[in-house]
């Protein structure tokens, strides 16, 4: 594994800048630049290297529906687009990439194929094909006839999360979850980890709604909500919460410790994603690992088939595991 030293010489900066930035430090002073920087550094430190393969040609545009900005609180969409990046370079495929903000650039490319990172709407969609009939759509399935699309089964990320708390003896468990809606206003978009919590506790029997906060999926909100939940219930507090993702959970174990409660003693916490921060902050985070880096890559290797003349679509789900380690028993 990587250390924060390999991660500090990489980006160019020190030991306790990364330590700080990595766990979320609001008093630090940084750069976004510098955010970048020490984020690309960790995930691309935690990926395999691969021998390079044989030059090809051609160009691909990558599309990441969030702005360079937004990617630093949800590393999750970082990771997918530098695993996209990765298995280019060893491709040898020229890559143009946009984020939401500079998307519509898009139109002045010549391009093969395109891989479209994050939640689209209709009309967005529609936009898309416009420009490409090869599209790979990641972390959503749009139109499952259409298009082709790797995604994450977040039903049953959340069901190994839940099961694993009520097998360790959890009764009250709380939820601390995000909330997403499209770029273009048309509609919040359904998470799937909130409904399948909702759901499965019913069906348990553990349900407590006062037990769930939403917000955005980022550090900030996570220790908003966190904190919210503390006050709100004191000493009846969850002794368990799932959050959303991992910027969510590392924001809420920084207001428990904070408050001077426990982890995992008191509570414990369990994320999803395993972004490349989530074994460095403290204490190190429990989280359903999501193999971002495969999904990067089979995104490439699907658009390639799409190019080469297949005409089915393909959805593709890959598989997550779950990683206990200091946050929770």
């Amino acid at each position: 594994m990587a250390t924060i030293k390999d991660i500090a010489q990489m980006a160019g900066v020190s030991i306790a800048t990364v330590s700080r930035v990595l766990n979320y430090d609001t008093s630090l002073s940084v750069s976004d630049e510098t955010k970048k920087r020490i984020f690309e550094a960790a995930e691309e430190l935690s990926y395999k290297k691969k021998p390079a393969r044989k030059q090809e040609s051609g160009k691909i545009a990558l599309l990441q529906w969030y702005t360079e900005q937004e990617e630093l609180a949800d590393l999750y969409y970082m990771s997918i687009r530098l695993g996209v990046e990765n298995q280019c370079r060893q491709q040898g495929i020229q890559v143009a990439k946009y984020f939401q903000d500079n998307y519509e650039e898009l139109n002045e490319e010549e391009i093969q194929g395109l891989i479209a990172i994050g939640k689209f709407s209709k009309k967005q969609v529609s936009e898309l094909r416009k420009l490409t009939k090869n599209i790979v759509f990641v972390d959503t399935s749009p139109d499952e006839e259409k298009f082709d699309s790797i995604v994450i089964d977040f039903e049953r990320a959340t069901k190994k999360v839940l099961d694993h708390f009520i097998l360790t003896g959890h009764e009250k468990i709380g939820y601390i979850g995000g909330r997403e809606v499209f770029k273009d206003k048309t509609s919040i978009i359904e998470d799937q980890r909130e409904t399948t919590f909702k759901s499965y506790l019913t069906e348990k029997g553990l349900l407590n709604e006062l037990f769930m906060y939403v917000g955005n999926f980022s550090a900030d909100d996570g220790h908003a909500l966190m904190k919210r939940a503390i006050h709100e219930h004191g000493d009846l507090l969850p002794t368990a919460f799932f959050a959303g993702n991992d910027s969510l959970a590392v924001g809420a174990l920084r207001a428990l410790l904070e408050e001077g409660i426990a982890v995992p003693d008191r509570v414990n916490i369990i994320g999803v994603n395993d972004i490349s921060i989530s074994k460095y902050v403290f204490p190190s985070l429990s989280t359903v690992k999501v193999y971002t880096e495969i999904m990067g890559e089979t995104a490439v290797d699907t658009l390639l088939e799409r190019i080469a003349g297949r005409k089915i679509a393909k959805k593709i789900f890959i598989a997550t595991d779950l990683i206990i380690r200091n946050s929770s028993f």
